[in-house]
Formats: C-alpha cells, structure tokens, sequence
C-alpha cells in the first residue's frame, strides 16, 4: 500500500514507530504482572509508574496517591465508565440524577445518556448551531439544583467543530461547583490543549489509537475526589476504579504516543491547518455541489467535512477506495448503518445533502501531493456522478 493516501485520521493512526520501540520490552522481558509481589511484577508496576507521570505531565494531573488516571480499553470505555460511574455514584448519594449533553455527542456518550434515562435518570440534550457548537450560556442555562453532571465533547469527530470547553466548564463551576464536567476528548491530543486545570474538566476521555499509540488502550482522567462507581469490579486494580490487569505494554506506548503529540503539537498544527485550508478552498471551487459542515475558523486542524448535494458520498468515497484513497462519510464507528448523521441532523443540514456526506482528515504523513490528487480525482469523480443524477431520477 506504498501509493495508498489515508486521509481518515479521525477513524484512527497509524502507531508511531517511537510508540512501538516503547512497547517492545514489556511483551517479552519486563513482563510480569504488576499486581506480583515478585521482583518482574514490580518491574512491571515500576514502568507502569513511570507511565502515569508522563501521561499526567501532559494531562497536568496527579500521578499518584492514588492516579487521577485509570487505563481503559479506549474512548468508548472511557466514556461509559465516566457516565455510568458518575450518574451511579451520585444518585446512591442522593445527589440528584439529571444530567446535561448535548445532541452531537459521540455515540459513546449520546447512547450512554439514552441508556440511562431508560433506568430513570433525566437527561436534557442541548441543540447546537449550526456549525455543530454549544455556548457556555445555554449548559448555564440548563442547569439544575439535581444536575450532577455535564458532558460536552471537545471536538466533534465527524465535522471536526471545536467546542469552547474552558470557557463551559469555568461557567459551570461559577454557576454550581458541585456539578462534574466531562469531555470526550477523543479527536484532540496533538491538535488542541489538554490541561485539565486550564480546561476546568472533572473527567475526561483519551484513546491511543487516535494519536498515533496502539489499538486497545484508552484512559479516563478523574479529578481526585470524584464520586466514581467502578463498572468493572473483580481484582480491584486501579484502586478500585476499573478492575483488571494492566497491560503494560500498551500503556507505555499510549504514554510514549501521548508525549509526542503535546511536544509536536505546536509544529503539527501549524502544517496541517495550511493544507486543510488549501484543501478546503480548492475542493469548493473545484465542486460547485459542496458545502463545508462545521465551524469554518474553530476547527480541528486538518479536519475538513462536507456534504455534496444530489451527489452519494458512499459511492464516490468507495470509488476512490478503488483509486487509492480512504477517507470516510462520517463516524467510523457507525459506518455500515446507512443512516443519516445525528450529527448533520442536530445541525439542521439539508435532508437533501445528508447522504452526501465526506470527511477528509489529515494526518502527519500528509503531503500538498496527497491534497492535489484528492481535489483531481473527486473531481473527475463528482463529474461522473453528476451525470448519472438525471438518469437515476428519471
């Protein structure tokens, strides 16, 4: 596949090769278990530490006593325990049980909220804009005296928008300190800040493989103190919060991973915000049909979406499959259910272009080549399709 431009970065990465090198002790020579008393265990246990101070470095969080992070198997494990545990926690208190999110959520966390209304907790759905944004002023809005928590995502994974998560969560705990805030914050690391401090978030979600780390490991940080019901339960690793073995391994490649994007960070953004933007203005000129989805300034760098009306984005997406080229229509995680986009839906896109829906998302082995070839291609492409509309409408 040395021709093939992957143009999907928000579906996953490639692993690092840096991450790898991390990773190739632990299967092999430090492999013990680091719950072992003995002495692989606690070599085991050792770079297990070392990996939590690295993560919380970047995360400006607590390394020990005890971690506010627990390992997951990724972002969607992240985001249900971060729900399920608070909303469980909590309403055992009699803390309250209503909870606020909003309509363009991943479906880890939109059908975790659905999940639990259907056990009795009230949740409300904050509408957005039409860029896919939610205000600081309307979570205020739709708080409660029973709210116990809020859970807006960062950044939006099919149209790249990017939410105003410190200005929210420094409203939320001006207006109720006692409410939690939480962010799935999956699309972000090496593009955006992750200071928890300055973003004033009580949780938030990470998954390895969506900057460049393994497959299979994710991580949920948890503010010290917050109420937290495991939903796991067996060795009770994690000081309770997510039982299970570490695997070691894939930590120190997720931590490694993790480390890289936030030192590369500043460089990388700068690079693919010029191609996203070269990418964007040439494929609306060159596409009459197109209209770009989500914000057009607070954007992911290198994320771009579209819809193309009267034209199927699935079937030009598999034709340029054929050619060599990947990229998606939306969320990797739903493709194959040939429904519209929640997402588009939330933001009041035109049903008319809603199966017209494209997402092309740079990576760092991006090149200006890889954008020219795109914009020939899809336009040959959308030639070809638009002359088959009248044919299939008649």
């Amino acid at each position: 596949m040395n021709d093939w431009i992957y143009l999907d970065h928000s579906a996953t990465t490639p692993t690092d090769p840096r991450a790898v090198a991390a990773m190739q002790p632990y299967w092999t020579a430090t492999f013990g278990n680091p719950s072992s008393l003995h002495q692989a265990g606690k070599a085991a246990l050792t770079a297990l530490e070392q990996a939590q101070v690295v993560i919380a470095g970047v995360l400006n969080c607590q390394a020990s006593g005890p971690s506010e992070i627990v390992f997951t198997s990724g972002g969607t494990e992240s985001d249900n325990l971060a729900l399920k545990g608070v909303a469980h926690a909590m309403r055992s208190r009699g803390r309250g049980s209503h909870m606020i999110t909003t309509a363009v959520e991943h479906h880890a966390v939109l059908d975790v909220a659905k999940e639990l209304e259907s056990e009795g907790f009230d949740v409300t759905f904050l509408p957005v804009d039409s860029d896919g944004r939610v205000t600081a002023a309307q979570v205020v809005e739709a708080l409660r005296d029973d709210t116990v928590l809020v859970s807006v995502i960062y950044a939006n994974n099919e149209v790249g928008t990017v939410n105003p998560i410190a200005e929210i969560g420094a409203a939320i705990k001006q207006k109720n300190g006692r409410v939690l805030f939480h962010t799935d914050a999956v699309q972000t690391p090496g593009l955006l800040p992750l200071d928890v401090k300055a973003l004033h978030v009580d949780l938030m979600s990470l998954s390895a493989h969506k900057f460049y780390g393994p497959k299979g490991i994710g991580l949920l940080y948890v503010r010290r103190a917050v109420p937290l019901q495991a939903q796991m339960v067996g060795g009770g690793q994690q000081a309770h919060r997510r039982s299970g073995t570490e695997p070691v391994p894939l930590i120190m490649g997720m931590a490694e991973a993790l480390r890289l994007a936030e030192a590369e960070r500043a460089e990388t953004v700068d690079r693919l915000r010029a191609l996203r933007d070269d990418l964007i203005t040439r494929l609306l000129k060159a596409i009459p049909e197109a209209s770009l989805t989500g914000h057009p300034a607070e954007r992911l760098a290198g994320h771009t979406s579209f819809t193309m009306r009267r034209l199927n984005g699935d079937s030009i997406l598999l034709d340029l499959s054929e050619i060599g080229i990947g990229a998606s229509g939306g969320s990797a995680c739903t493709t194959g259910q040939q429904e519209p986009s929640h997402v588009l839906r939330a933001m009041g896109v035109d049903p008319d272009d809603l199966m017209g829906q494209m997402r092309f998302v740079l990576g760092k082995h991006s090149t200006p080549e890889h954008v020219d070839r795109l914009i020939y291609h899809l336009n040959a492409l959308a030639e070809r399709h638009r002359a088959m509309v009248p044919a299939l409408e008649g």
